[in-house]
Parts: structure tokens; sequence; C-alpha cells
């Protein structure tokens, strides 16, 4: 057999053991584990299992997602979403939809001190759900705005997977970092978009809530004080490049238990808990990384990333168009895979590609994050949903999977279309790059 046949062999193998349910970290290491030794011999494929498995763990780069981590499930511990999610509240809830409203601009809000999407959908799911609920809001409305909302902690900065994109194409971590920004604080406008078009249509869907005071107000806004400046020393020292992102995730987490300790709003329990949410997640992602890494090797040897490559940028057709294929495969791939896993598996395939047509490294990296949002909420896979579906059997009276699948359509077309304008308008993501670090 050629190698090309042995990697589609592979490729084939790995898909029955993903239907079956088997952890995507380990199919991918197992299969690269065996189709490497198949393709060169035994010996290779356990030097290179026992490589791999030393230089992900060992990597300096990569105690940034842990410490990323560490910060968000400090934050989700120490209450700062409930304040969050209290501002948006004050402002927004007298309007029709404006809960929902209120929850995605939280979720934006969270992603800031936090970088995981099922983490922000579940942590807002626990604070937004229950009001909503008081307030007879749509459980269709209510559960697809928490579930999209929390896809933006995906872009929004600092985001795990822009930092596992950064590692894997060598492209700055800042500088994805800030791009992040603007296409982030885009989606959470056109998600608030989506809820009044909704709640004009069908006013019944979110009613209006109660109407506070100016004072009342700016009070609620006090309560996300420290929260901005968290944001701001993280974010901002990355920009001027007083620490680097790992540095900048350390002073993250050790500024949120700060002000958490000083609020006394955090228990040992609560402190415990975050440090043994933060070491379950890092090990599956830090796994994720090692399979993906195992299998990418595989894959090299049998020529198919270069085949697919090959294929690609030889295709009859305008560039713009290629890329269009190439979003419309993440798409596709994004729905039945673990955004995280699916990116590190496909990132070496697509990025030469992309080099090679001319486009922004960075400008791609932010594409194919908010591409593969959408996949955290569409069927089969949709993680948010799941996610959110599990809190709200708890809050909403009979609520079914079906109905958070149908409340996610219109922010589903909202994110497609901010896809759109950012092909269309590149420099919204370029443009804060561009000025930070002269691009």
């Amino acid at each position: 057999m050629t190698p090309t046949v042995i990697g589609l062999i592979g490729i084939a193998i790995m898909i029955i053991m993903f239907l079956s349910r088997m952890p995507i970290a380990y199919v991918m290491a197992i299969v690269g584990f065996v189709g490497f030794g198949v393709m060169v011999s035994p010996e290779a494929g356990l030097v290179l299992l026992s490589r791999s498995i030393y230089v992900v763990f060992e990597d300096y780069n990569l105690t940034t997602i842990p410490l990323f981590i560490l910060m968000g499930q400090l934050a989700f511990n120490s209450g700062i979403s409930s304040r969050l999610y209290d501002a948006g509240y004050k402002f927004l809830g007298h309007i029709r939809g404006g809960l929902a409203m209120a929850t995605v601009s939280a979720c934006t809000a969270f992603g800031a001190v936090c970088g995981s999407s099922p983490a922000t959908a579940a942590t807002m799911a626990t604070v937004g759900l229950p009001e909503m609920k008081k307030y007879n809001y749509n459980d269709e409305l209510s559960t697809g705005s928490v579930a999209s909302g929390g896809g933006i902690g995906m872009i929004m900065p600092p985001s795990v997977v822009l930092i596992i994109y950064g590692i894997l194409t060598e492209q700055s971590i800042g500088a994805l970092f800030v791009a992040g920004i603007f296409p982030a604080l885009l989606v959470t406008v056109l998600f608030i978009l989506s809820i009044y078009v909704i709640c004009t249509i069908r006013p019944e869907q979110g009613p209006s809530g109660e109407k506070f005071t100016w004072n009342e107000k700016l009070k609620a806004l006090l309560g996300l004080f420290e929260t901005i400046i968290i944001f701001v020393t993280v974010i901002g020292g990355i920009f001027i490049g007083l620490f680097t992102p790992t540095e900048a995730a350390a002073i993250g987490a050790c500024a949120v238990l700060f002000v958490a300790i000083v609020r006394k709003q955090i228990t040992w329990q609560g402190f415990v808990k975050s440090l043994y949410e933060t070491v379950r997640t890092s090990c599956m992602v830090l796994m994720l990384i090692t399979g993906a890494v195992i299998f990418g090797k595989f894959l090299a040897v049998t020529r198919i990333p270069f085949e697919i490559a090959g294929w690609v940028s030889g295709l009859d057709m305008a560039p713009f168009l290629i890329m269009a294929v190439i979003i419309f495969i993440y798409f596709i791939g994004g729905c039945f895979m673990d955004a995280l896993a699916f990116v590190t598996l496909t990132v070496p395939i697509f990025f030469p590609v992309v080099q090679e047509l001319g486009y922004d490294p960075i400008w791609f990296g932010v594409i194919i994050v908010m591409v593969t949002e959408m996949g955290v909420i569409t069927p089969p896979v949709g993680i948010n949903v799941y996610v959110v579906y599990g809190v709200a059997k708890n809050i909403l009276d009979d609520i079914r999977l079906e109905s958070i699948f149908k409340g996610i359509f219109p922010f589903l077309l909202a994110v497609i279309l901010g896809v759109i304008i950012l092909m269309i308008f590149p420099q919204i993501i370029l443009y804060l790059p561009n000025l930070m670090y002269n691009l």
C-alpha cells in the first residue's frame, strides 16, 4: 500500500473510534503511534510516543494555558461572574430581551478573564437562567443566548484556542490576543441585535424587567472595577511588552486571587475547587495537544497534508474562493469535533496553504477561531449546548435539548454574518495588531 492509502485508512479508523465516544486525545495518539510504527518502524513509533509526550509537557510556552484557566476558575468561584451579570442586568434588563442582552454582554466580559467557552457558558447559565425564568423568558431564547454567548469566550483574549494556534504556527500570542478584541465585540453587538430583532417580532419571548435608577446602575458598574483593572493589566502588559503572555497569565491569576481574598468572596473549598478544575482542564488540553502532535507526525510521513495543501492551492479559483473552501471545511469539521482538537489537528495542514495564498496568519487565526466557535453550538457535538442543558434541566421545567439547539439558530446566523464582515473588512482584525506590533 502507498503511504497515502495507509494515511486514509488511519483517518477512517480514527473517525470510527471518535464515533465510539473514545476520548479524542487518546484516539489521535493511538492512531498516530500505530500508523507511524507501520510507516517507519515499531521502535520509531515508541520513540515518537515518548518524545512527543515529553516535548509537550515540558514546553514553557504551554504554561500559559493552566495559568489562564486558573484565572478563570478563581474568577468564577470568587463571584466576579455574578457582578458582571448584575451590571449588565441593571443597564439592559428594563428593555425587551434585556436580560438575554445582559447575559451576552456578561459572557464577553467574563471571557476577558476566563478564555474558555464551556466554562463561560456554564457560569452564565448558572447566573442568568434563574433570572430569565423569573421574568418568563422563552426557554429557547434564554438557553440559546447563554450557549451562544459562551462561545465569545473563544475569541475574547485570553483565548485558549488562540494560544494553541499561536504555538502551532509560531505567531505572536500577544498579537493574536489584540486581534481578537474587535471581532469579539463585533459578535457581541450582532448577538444583541439578534435578540432585539427576535423580541421586536415576538415580544413575549423576552418581556421587560424592572427599571433601575442611575445611582443603582453606577453602583453596579463599580462592581466591575477590579475586572477592568485585571483585564487592562493582563492584556495591556502584553501590548506594551512589559511581560510575556506566560507572565501575564501568572499576574492575572494572582490578581484575581488577591481581589477575591480582599473582598472575602472565596472560601477554602472554592480555592481547592479552582485548583482541581484547573488541573483537570489543563491535563485535558495538554493531552489533546500531545495527541494532535503524534497524529500530525503520522500524517506528515503519509504526505496527506501536502497532498491536500497541493490540491487546495491548485484549485482554479480566486484566492478568496479557496479561503472560503477552507473556512467551510472548518465549519463542517467543527460540527463533529471539539474546537480545540480540530484546530490542533488541521492547522498544520492548512496553514502552509494560507501562507502561500498570501493571507495574514493573524487574520486567519482569528477567522478559524470564529468559525469553530459555531461548532460549539451546532449539532451533533455542540459542547456549549450540552453544558447549558446540564445546568438548565435543574432550573427550567421540561427543558429539551432540541429547544436549546433551536434557540441558537439566530445566533448562528449572526456569527456567519460576522465572519463574512471580517472577510470583507480584514482590517477590523488587523488594526490593533498593526498599531501595537507594527506587523
